[in-house]
């Protein structure tokens, strides 16, 4: 491809023409502090658009403890390539991913909740369910092996079922189908209740940047919401316990049964798009799973990913960029501006 576009661009010279697609590439050059921190200095370099796929090429092969960016401005039209934002912990200090403040904002915020505002599964989802098998004397305990597995599925009533029909139904629940949902049902309810306290006691505090990320947000006008599989009332207290009713009160929540499919299904996300009255396309989704990922991209929406202790080794490929978590300074991540870029650029890993 390099060769055909050098004989076009030599058959323009020679008939007096020049060839009107030259390029800016951004390429960061990066230089280590004293205290091993890495900082970002962009340089700028003239190339031609023929060197685009070369030039991509190389950010692929980059390490994962490294940030590439590129910017290629071709008339009015602008697309950049970044690889995903997987961080070592020798050059976590000191970088953050933003941007010049963007033309154009998302329209909607839109958060997952375990795992993203809270890393909630292993020390407080799990142990729920468990304390609730240990009321009822059913003889189930899930691991931590065990229970991450179980987290592909999406929903916590689904996931109960899921095992059961796998391992077999515990002596004590029914026999019927109609009786084990309503089985099923109460479980859920009563492992609800438990994780609430956990979340009144202020066990599990946010994830680092996640207040700092929505309170940007809103004073900027953009909506924020939380589309979550889990149980309203759950999602709800961590929103306004962790969170505070302040902004509690400017977040609309999406979750449980509020759609009839849950993740990797997209209605949830379209859901809220539709209710806030906002298009998808105009939507960033911070999310921590895979199947919260191909949620919010078959709703037609950016997504950024923040690992969590379950999911850090899920494929992530589709995602828009990836970190590890959102962060505070001086060890922020990303911030406002970074997610309205997504809308302006195409960014592939």
């Amino acid at each position: 491809s390099f060769q055909r576009c050098t004989k076009s661009k030599r058959r323009d010279r020679e008939r007096g023409r020049d060839t009107p697609m030259a390029s800016t590439i951004i390429s960061p050059s990066f230089t280590a502090s004293s205290s091993s921190s890495l900082t970002a200095v962009f340089s700028h370099t003239k190339t031609s658009v023929c060197s685009l796929r070369r030039q991509s090429r190389h950010a692929r092969n980059l390490s994962s403890s490294s940030i590439f960016g590129t910017r290629i401005s071709l008339n009015s039209t602008s697309t950049t390539i970044v690889s995903p934002m997987n961080l070592s912990k020798s050059s976590r200090s000191g970088v953050t991913c933003s941007a010049s403040p963007p033309s154009v904002l998302p329209s909607a915020l839109l958060f997952d909740c375990d795992g993203v505002l809270v890393d909630t599964e292993k020390d407080g989802h799990r142990i729920s369910f468990n304390d609730t098998f240990a009321e009822r004397e059913l003889g189930v305990t899930w691991d931590v092996e065990l229970y991450g597995e179980l987290l592909k599925i999406g929903g916590g009533k689904e996931r109960m079922t899921a095992y059961f029909n796998k391992t077999g139904w515990p002596e004590k629940a029914p026999k019927s189908e109609e009786e084990r949902k309503e089985f099923i049902a109460s479980l859920h309810k009563r492992k609800t209740e438990l994780f609430m306290a956990l979340i009144e006691k202020k066990l599990l505090p946010l994830r680092p940047g996640v207040a700092k990320l929505i309170d940007q947000a809103l004073a900027k006008g953009v909506k924020v919401a939380v589309c979550s599989t889990s149980n309203e009332k759950a999602v709800s207290a961590i929103v306004s316990c962790l969170l505070g009713p302040e902004r509690a009160e400017k977040i609309q929540i999406y979750a449980g049964d509020v759609v009839p499919r849950k993740k990797p299904d997209p209605a949830i996300y379209l859901l809220a798009a539709s209710t806030l009255g906002v298009e998808p396309s105009s939507c960033v989704v911070v999310e921590d799973s895979a199947i919260g990922l191909a949620a919010a991209k078959a709703a037609g929406m950016k997504c950024i990913v923040t690992k969590s202790g379950y999911t850090a080794e899920e494929d992530f490929l589709n995602a828009d960029a990836v970190f590890d978590c959102i962060g505070d300074p001086p060890e922020e991540r990303f911030d406002l501006a970074f997610c309205g870029s997504l809308l302006e650029k195409q960014y592939v890993s």
